[in-house]
């Protein structure tokens, strides 16, 4: 028995872990589609990918999970150009893509 106490302590930290990373990929989505909308681009493939992933140390020094995100846009349907936004847990502390066209 103590083996499936174990199986089920690792499944239950896999499917965290998991849930965790579609939260931050949906988010990170909905900021990119925010973006192109106010920058007046394209986002293409309707998506957005993992990058890169690490261990960084937050302000009440928990450990938490800093994930890069790469999304595409387009200006004119033709061109394809590559943006980016880093989230820390759900707060976006980096970004470089497309710029509301007010600025």
């Amino acid at each position: 028995m103590p083996t499936m106490l174990i199986v089920m302590i690792v499944g239950s930290v896999a499917f965290a872990f998991w849930s965790a990373g579609r939260g931050a990929a949906e988010r990170a989505e909905v900021l990119g589609r925010e973006a192109c909308s106010a920058a007046g681009v394209q986002l293409l493939d309707q998506t957005v990918h993992v990058m890169r992933m690490r261990l960084y140390r937050g302000e009440d020094g928990w450990l938490g999970w800093e994930r890069t995100f790469r999304f595409d846009y387009s200006r004119d349907g033709e061109d394809r150009h590559v943006g980016r936004l880093v989230l820390r847990g759900g707060r976006m502390v980096s970004f470089a893509g497309p710029v509301d066209q007010a600025t």
